[in-house]
């Protein structure tokens, strides 16, 4: 029987890690810093420095940031953040623009001095900005994750303890819940046992969001409609609906799309992937509700128990963690126990650890599709009590130790790799 202080840290780290978020997360987190900046100031800034660590401008560079109707790059996300002056709403702030604000967007842009540079930092998500108006200069400091709000000043003022404060009152962004308590013997423990009734509200809009923009990108032509193809009209077999789905969602949130998504690991993409397969393989086989929330519960904590070793941003895919995460869901749902569970994750990532993110972008539909799929040819494995072993690869015996090296892997081995990425994308 699980403990109380496990039940609990595994419901407040769901709640702490299914926030919503209004397109991409790493533009949407320079929108934010903007806003956090504008409102210290208390009018427009004339010129802003932006520092950011390589791993954001990675993630920035040729995504589409909402409501700027189809402008991308930092510039384009500061602007909008300055526009929307709604630093409250986090990382929805974009979600009060309108038409209207797409001109005042690229005047901005045009008066505006923006300076941008990369950030020599230990830390792979990390931005700290300046902006100046008069004789007033405002910084602030995000690290670590989306809405980790570090430091802000405006001249020699601290005015760090608001902003957080802003952030702490409803215990959302703040990540305090213990994720190293987190092994996949307890996870499937808790998704089997848990009472529903404090976390459901958080699942429940996971999935209705994830599931709408998943839709929008089957419906409409979004970035390379890597679901679109997959989907064949809705006459493809459910393994390939499964990873259409996924990837529509991606498709539609890489161009552009307004709708909101839910968030796990600080990403939009991450947080598809691990629910949109597992609801679609649920609904196709006419899986009953509460089985489908907690196939979900497994999908989102092995995919967040996977990412806690890698860290925020690094030059692994994390989309390869949720697919795995999906993987582990459908599994359950398919009548899987802890062994089977266990099995389809080491057979999941001993088949696509590796994968590298090169930025947010179209492709990251693809790739998803490509997650899921490992996580579903991992589930077949483990059906079919097929496996790999230790000493395969980066594999070794137990699950909890294989995914000990997939952390090592991406963020200490990838490193060098994840320079390089950097390197060539800003063409150096």
């Amino acid at each position: 029987m699980l403990s109380n202080k496990i039940i609990n840290a595994y419901e407040n780290i769901l709640i702490e890690e299914l926030q919503v978020a209004m397109g991409c997360t790493e533009p949407i987190a320079i929108a934010y810093a903007a806003s956090i900046l504008s409102d210290a100031l208390g009018k427009l800034p004339k010129e802003i420095t932006v520092n950011l660590s390589g791993n954001i401008i990675k993630n920035v560079k040729s995504v589409i940031v909402p409501s700027t109707g189809g402008m991308h790059g930092i510039e384009s996300a500061i602007a909008a953040g300055i526009i929307s002056n709604r630093y409250d709403l986090k990382l929805e702030l974009l979600s009060i623009l309108t038409g209207s604000d797409v001109e005042k967007i690229s005047e901005f842009k045009d008066k505006c001095n923006i300076i941008v540079n990369e950030l020599e930092s230990p830390c792979n998500f990390d931005l700290l900005m300046t902006a100046s108006a008069g004789i007033d200069k405002a910084t602030v400091r995000i690290s670590d994750y989306h809405t980790n709000v570090v430091s802000v000043y405006l001249n020699d003022t601290d005015l760090t303890a608001k902003y957080r404060n802003e952030q702490s009152e409803i215990g959302k962004s703040l990540k305090t819940a213990d994720r190293s308590l987190l092994n996949v013997q307890d996870i499937v423990e808790f998704a089997e046992t848990v009472d529903l009734t404090r976390i459901k509200p958080h699942i429940d809009r996971q999935i209705s969001m994830n599931m709408a923009i998943a839709n929008e990108g089957l419906t409409n032509d979004y970035g390379a409609t890597i679901g679109k193809i997959l989907y064949q009209n809705g006459e493809a077999p459910i393994k390939d609906k499964v990873k259409a789905f996924a990837a529509a969602g991606s498709d539609a949130r890489m161009s552009g799309c307004e709708l909101p998504v839910c968030i796990i690991s600080g990403s939009g993409n991450q947080g598809i992937t691990a629910s949109v397969p597992v609801v679609v393989y649920a609904k196709e086989n006419g899986i009953d509700e509460e089985n489908m929330l907690r196939a979900v519960l497994i999908s989102d904590l092995v995919t967040i128990h996977l990412k806690t070793g890698i860290g925020t941003l690094s030059a692994y895919c994390g989309a390869i963690s949720a697919g795995v995460g999906a993987g582990a869901g459908i599994c359950y749902l398919r009548g899987g126990n802890y062994h089977t569970i266990a099995h389809t994750i080491v057979n999941a990532v001993a088949i696509l650890s590796g994968t590298i993110c090169d930025g947010a972008k179209a492709s990251c539909a693809a790739k998803i599709a490509m997650a899921v799929e490992a996580g579903l040819v991992g589930c077949e494995m483990a059906n079919a009590k097929k496996q790999f072993y230790g000493g395969d690869g980066i594999v070794t015996k137990g699950v909890e130790n294989t995914i000990r090296n997939v952390g090592l892997l991406a963020r200490d081995g990838m490193s060098s790799t994840d320079k390089e990425i950097i390197k060539i994308m800003l063409g150096k």
